[in-house]
């Protein structure tokens, strides 16, 4: 039912202010979950367990970070059939993010463009909020930044902070260093600061994991506007490091799809379609090198089954949604998960 209802309620959504569109959608399904309205019109998902890094995922459909940045919807968005949650960014200290306008939509090339700028409650809040949820049975992913204010050359000690706080409550970790809407932060992904950036969080995984009997699996979130060249040394340092898996891919820089939109010029990360065939190529690059060894989690342009296999044919071994998510509705969960 909740399929059917979607394009209607989209259309609706889609004639107001979209962050605003946004901010009244997440209200809307919490409000439909706590009243048990989503038990009565969210299809059943289908089940298809797949193992990577020693946790289970009930299906292959993930929800991207950025949509749930405060992690107070966990609940509502899983009984829309996600298989895996991952929530944030959330950074060391609560911070508003960038001046509004931030988000655009394109739909003319089913796509968004966003410098939202890591707005978010700050991370012990947001494991607040993610402690309050009582019936989600997937597999919660909590997503990491540093705080604009951090200058680079004290990241690691934004992502350890952050990462300490989120151990406890994750199943796994993302460190998003790949967002083109913090000043200064796709810098981190240089072979010599990823390498550094990767060495801190590993000593701290293992201390963590001595001290709690309890080993909670990281990834790292790389950006598509990577070049061959790029994409092998980080490869190389994701192997010596003993990165546990890849997120690939975060929002592009790129305008050559979508030139001459009204939208085209605003700064920030390009999502959607127009990312769709780039992101599937980069993870291609990446499983060339990497096999099997680190697990890659494909997003980029799904709005489709088909979209999903591709990722899934180029190497990777889960995929995440979220602009196609807000362009298809909950139908696109289950369509992928019975291709998969």
């Amino acid at each position: 039912m909740l399929n059917s209802l979607y394009p209607a309620a989209r259309s609706l959504l889609f004639r107001i202010d979209p962050e605003r569109a946004h901010d009244l959608s997440m209200a809307g399904l919490r409000h439909s979950e706590k009243c048990g309205l989503l038990k009565i019109i969210s299809a059943k998902s289908p089940q298809k367990k797949i193992s990577i890094c020693g946790l289970e995922f009930p299906n292959p459909v993930g929800l991207a970070a950025g949509l749930d940045k405060e992690a107070n919807t966990i609940d509502a968005l899983g009984s829309l059939g996600f298989g895996h949650i991952e929530v944030g960014t959330l950074t060391p200290v609560a911070q508003a993010g960038n001046e509004s306008p931030r988000l655009f939509r394109l739909p003319e090339h089913k796509a968004l463009i966003n410098r939202m700028g890591f707005n978010n409650p700050g991370i012990e809040q947001g494991i607040r909020n993610t402690r309050s949820s009582k019936s989600f049975r997937g597999i919660l992913g909590i997503n990491i930044g540093k705080n604009k204010v951090t200058p680079n050359e004290l990241a690691n000690d934004d992502y350890a902070y952050a990462f300490e706080k989120a151990y406890p409550h994750a199943d796994y970790i993302t460190a998003n260093f790949s967002s083109p809407n913090t000043p200064g932060l796709r810098d981190l992904q240089s072979e010599d600061s990823a390498a550094r950036l990767l060495e801190t969080l590993k000593k701290l995984q293992s201390k963590l994991h001595r001290e709690s009997g309890r080993h909670v699996p990281f990834a790292l979130k790389v950006a598509p506007d990577l070049d061959e060249t790029q994409v092998k040394g980080l490869s190389r340092v994701f192997q010596n490091g003993g990165l546990d898996f890849l997120i690939a891919t975060n929002t592009t820089l790129a305008r050559d799809a979508v030139a001459g939109h009204p939208n085209a010029d605003e700064a920030g990360g390009l999502s959607g379609m127009p990312l769709q065939r780039h992101a599937t190529d980069i993870i291609a690059q990446f499983h060339s090198v990497l096999g099997r060894d680190i697990p890659i989690i494909g997003a980029g342009g799904i709005f489709s089954a088909e979209d999903a296999l591709a990722k899934k044919a180029a190497g990777a071994s889960l995929i995440q949604i979220y602009t196609g998510f807000i362009y298809r509705g909950p139908s696109l969960i289950h369509e992928i998960i019975r291709a998969w």
